[in-house]
């Protein structure tokens, strides 16, 4: 799968550490090497639905896939009420 720069891409798996969720979306900012010559990593920038950016995380390129035309975005709260 070729990757944009500035692509928003859709998460693969859980992120518990940064309370993301499988599907939530983020924004493409970068690709890193892996130290040991195998899976090519990938900086994510992830927004709140107003705008603000939550989180930066390096995920393997396999943990992320792109946005589809027949899919839609959705809220979900970060806070447990």
């Amino acid at each position: 799968m070729n990757f944009e720069l500035y692509q928003r891409v859709a998460l693969n798996r859980d992120l518990n550490e940064y309370q993301l969720k499988k599907g939530d979306v983020a924004t493409l900012i970068d690709f890193v090497p892996h130290p040991s010559n195998t899976e090519q990593g990938c900086v994510l920038e992830v927004f709140s639905a107003t705008g603000k950016s939550i989180a930066v995380v390096i995920v393997p390129i396999t943990d992320i896939k792109p946005l589809k035309n027949h899919e839609i975005l959705s809220v979900r709260s970060l806070v447990e009420i």
